[in-house]
């Protein structure tokens, strides 16, 4: 067993009093709200009782050095408060709290400040984020959460704005506008603060778009700067010598299609070599082969890129994925260590994209370190450690033939939800996904403005409906937890689950790792060998990042919770694996002897199947599909299963009368986020859309009828 070396906390906060208002002017006990500079980022291990950045400190680590709470009481704790939302969309916010206050975003980009030891509302912000602005989500209308800087908050809109926000009222300060509108951009990441510049990205690599990164100032909201992820038009000059280089890797007209490559996650600044870091995503469309079509890296797509914070200047970058073209976005977690490897020190990122590889990286130079698979992947038999270059396998980039599934698929090995790492174990701490994909690439591309641009057959990748078959798949559909030495580049240990899309991880100082479940749980294991030892049924799915801190002599910790996310909303039957939950989403804070009771859910009545015959012709079904999966799985599941944050169509009344095409081709539900598709579909593209549920229907009441004999 590991020696561990305990660290006390060193200061206390003081919570707000309880108050019920909207909005009020009091202020914490420091000389303002959110007074946060960068000596306090940097020295954050000084104030273990608050989480006043993303990843806690710079080094998004998100390890707490709070002690309270250990493995040897940790049996006792309990839900001291919780406070519900008023969204029913996924949850993904990591809290911040200050001198003794919770700030946190919901669904819809909206803003809350709590008393951090009571739950008691503060005041919220609404940013009115059109409805209608979903559909240019691919992954649901989620947020991950604000930045702190000199008594304002920072919040990036899913409509691409940036807002400041008073900490003390919730008040806007400024907004500025940080996309093209015509362009199907989203910002769903939280920014950071760096020598106060707000430096954040934004979505939409499947939409047609080119990525960038930009700097804010804090006070004046003007921008700094811009850092372009990809090269645009090669006959209009480059931003900057390095796009320049970067479009030597690129070929055919990729800039017409956009490029992709988004900043949607994860920016991280090391403090130590003034250098900032970004996770740079996927190739839009996924499929190379029409964006860049005789091939090359693509430059920067699936990169860390390292930059100088003051200008945005290129530094180094490490592509992980050449020639990217399964979504194997490089946006999740990066960590900054410090670690003794081969007998020499060494300043590293650690990184677990979406590719499978746990990569180890100079952080001064990008140079590859070490790279080894933290879970099975097929799609690559390794990385040449002379060239840094992944060694594909033949099944890898769409072969012609029936395509074996490729593991990992979009999903991601690892996605968003925070990894973390603890200094005490030396472990980093991992929600993994098990889940493949059947890429293929469609007979015709045909671009249309309200579909992603994948650039793949979703026919093809569609569930099968042979029970067999399906079964088969779903029993290679898995989740865990794993603790990883990256060091060693081993597993240590690991929890295997139901299924994937669990939550973010939180390792701290009393022995402790924290992680909720897709299935409806939040839990607490040994950091050093993932013993269970606590678990709380939390009636939803768990996907963020939890949080601990103090109030009033106390330690908390805190999650937001509610299910949803591109998993539920696009994976169907899939989504079952990992426990069937309904969306309640709220924050759940936990204490020793924490004595609050979470209240009963009301009992839902199962929707009964009742469709309409289904009569079509088996072309008029064909085309139905084809068209349901390009518009419509996005939101209403694979095969039109939903996995239960979206209407499920295989249900609705609006099967056998017109209202379907009020719906479809009008705006009717444009409240709800259902936009008009007029100018992509026709009358009888809607027709046969409804139509092939209308067999989806019955199929599905003809499978059930055949189980209940």
């Amino acid at each position: 067993m590991r020696t561990r070396r305990f660290v006390l906390p060193t200061l206390f906060i003081v919570a707000l009093s309880a108050t019920g208002c909207k909005s009020t002017s009091q202020s914490p006990t420091s000389a303002k709200p959110a007074d946060i500079d960068s000596a306090r980022l940097i020295n954050a291990d000084r104030e273990p009782a608050n989480w006043m950045t993303h990843g806690r400190s710079y080094d998004e680590q998100r390890f707490s050095p709070l002690t309270q709470i250990t493995y040897k009481n940790v049996s006792q704790l309990g839900l001291a408060w919780f406070y519900d939302l008023d969204t029913h969309r996924g949850q993904e916010s990591t809290p911040l709290v200050i001198d003794g206050v919770m700030y946190f975003t919901t669904a819809w980009s909206k803003v809350f400040a709590l008393n951090a030891a009571t739950g008691a509302l503060l005041w919220s912000y609404d940013p009115k984020v059109s409805p209608e602005w979903a559909v240019n989500a691919c992954c649901d209308v989620v947020n991950r959460g604000v930045a702190a800087w000199n008594g304002k908050l920072f919040l990036g809109t899913l409509d691409g704005r940036l807002v400041a926000l008073e900490a003390v009222t919730g008040k806007p300060a400024w907004e500025t506008l940080t996309i093209d509108r015509n362009s199907r951009y989203t910002i769903t990441g939280a920014p950071r603060v760096v020598k106060g510049k707000v430096i954040i990205g934004n979505g939409g690599a499947e939409m047609g778009v080119r990525g960038y990164v930009s700097a804010y100032d804090a006070e004046t909201s003007k921008m700094v700067w811009r850092f372009y992820t990809v090269p645009g038009d090669p006959s209009k000059p480059f931003e900057s010598p390095i796009l320049e280089k970067a479009a030597k890797t690129w070929t055919g007209e990729w800039w017409k299609y956009g490029g992709g490559g988004t900043v949607w996650d994860s920016i991280v600044y090391d403090p130590e070599l003034d250098l900032l870091y970004i996770g740079v995503g996927n190739g839009g469309p996924w499929n190379q082969r029409f964006r860049s079509p005789q091939g090359g890296d693509n430059l920067f797509v699936s990169s860390i890129v390292a930059l100088k914070p003051d200008t945005g200047e290129y530094v180094w970058h490490y592509q992980e994925t050449p020639g990217e073209m399964w979504d194997f976005t490089a946006t999740q977690t990066i960590i900054i260590a410090n670690l003794n490897i081969d007998g020499r020190a060494r300043k590293v990122l650690l990184h677990a994209p979406k590719n499978g590889f746990f990569y180890v990286i100079d952080r001064a130079t990008g140079a590859l370190i070490s790279a080894k698979p933290y879970t099975y992947i097929n799609w690559a038999s390794g990385v040449d450690m002379k060239t840094g270059r992944p060694i594909e396998t033949p099944i890898a980039r769409y072969p012609d033939a029936d395509p074996a599934p490729v593991v990992p698929g979009p999903l991601g090995a690892h996605s968003w939800q925070p990894m973390s790492y603890s200094p005490l174990t030396g472990l980093v701490y991992i929600p993994v996904n098990d889940v493949g994909f059947k890429y293929k690439s469609p007979e015709h591309f045909a671009e249309k403005h309200l579909a992603p641009n994948y650039g793949i057959d979703l026919v093809a990748a569609g569930m099968p409906q042979d029970p067999k078959i399906k079964q088969a798949i779903l029993n290679t559909v898995k989740g865990k937890l794993v603790a990883w030495d990256p060091v060693q580049q081993k597993q240590a240990w690991a929890v295997e689950r139901l299924g994937p899309w669990n939550g973010g991880t939180l390792p701290t100082g009393g022995g402790l790792v924290f992680e909720g479940t897709a299935g409806g749980n939040f839990e607490a294991y040994r950091d050093d060998n993932g013993e269970k030892l606590w678990s709380f049924a939390a009636q939803t799915g768990v996907m963020a990042g939890p949080v601990t801190y103090t109030a009033n002599g106390e330690q908390y910790v805190a999650v937001v919770v509610g299910w949803g996310g591109v998993f539920p909303l696009v994976a169907g039957e899939v989504s079952f694996k990992s426990g069937r939950v309904r969306n309640v989403s709220r924050v759940l804070a936990f204490k020793i002897a924490g004595k609050a009771t979470l209240p009963a859910l009301p009992e839902v009545e199962e929707p009964r199947l009742n469709p309409p015959p289904s009569t079509a012709s088996t072309a008029t079904i064909r085309q139905g599909e084809q068209l349901f999966q390009r518009y419509c799985s996005t939101c209403h599941g694979d095969v039109a299963v939903s996995g239960g944050i979206t209407p499920d169509l295989r249900y609705s009344s609006t099967l056998n009368n017109d209202q379907w095409f009020y719906i479809v081709l009008g705006r009717m539900l444009k409240s709800n986020g259902m936009v008009s598709f007029a100018k992509e579909l026709s009358r009888p593209d809607a027709a046969a859309i409804r139509e092939y549920v209308i067999f989806r229907a019955n199929q599905t009441f003809e499978q059930q009828r055949a189980t209940n004999k």
